[in-house]
């Protein structure tokens, strides 16, 4: 799918964060039989924050629940800002961006529900997959094609590849 982003705005990202349930994952919890939550992660998807890490993209997960199957993915990913078990995303994606050094012009952010809407208003560039909830579909720039947990980040990062490397 072609995103409405601008060359200059995909070169200018330095951080790309992400909501992990209903964007990583299906949104879908699974629980086994010892109570345990289970996260099915897409394969495509890790590819590809790994090829946009590679292009030198600060990768972030910032999520409202905690649970170890997230930072066990992260480490797989070498993705190294995860923050967890925060409701509040936008304030938790501003204050990682200025630990890093980096402004809303230089973020990206990829939500799917409420709790997502202030850091996709924050960001440059806001992202939800298709099955968002309809207040996060609002808030976003870009809707992906894919639901989440179905390549909808493989297609964002796909994208703002293809926008990085265009001459």
């Amino acid at each position: 799918m072609a995103f409405s982003i601008s060359t200059a705005d995909a070169r200018a990202l330095r951080l790309m964060a992400f909501d992990v349930d209903g964007v990583m994952t299906d949104g879908r919890l699974h629980y086994g039989p010892d109570g345990e939550t289970l996260k099915v992660f897409h394969v495509h998807d890790g590819h590809g924050l790994k090829k946009l890490a590679a292009s030198g993209v600060t990768l972030a997960i910032i999520t409202g629940r905690d649970t170890p199957m997230v930072a066990r993915r992260a480490r797989e990913l070498g993705i190294e800002h995860v923050i967890q078990g925060r409701e509040d995303k936008a304030v938790a994606l501003a204050d990682l961006a200025g630990r890093l050094g980096i402004g809303a012009r230089e973020t990206g952010y990829a939500g799917d529900d409420e709790p997502d809407v202030g850091a996709l208003q924050w960001a440059q560039i806001a992202f939800a997959p298709a099955n968002a909830h309809a207040c996060a579909r609002q808030a976003a720039d870009h809707i992906t094609r894919a639901r989440g947990g179905d390549g909808a980040v493989r297609e964002i990062c796909d994208a703002l590849l293809a926008l990085r490397e265009a001459p």
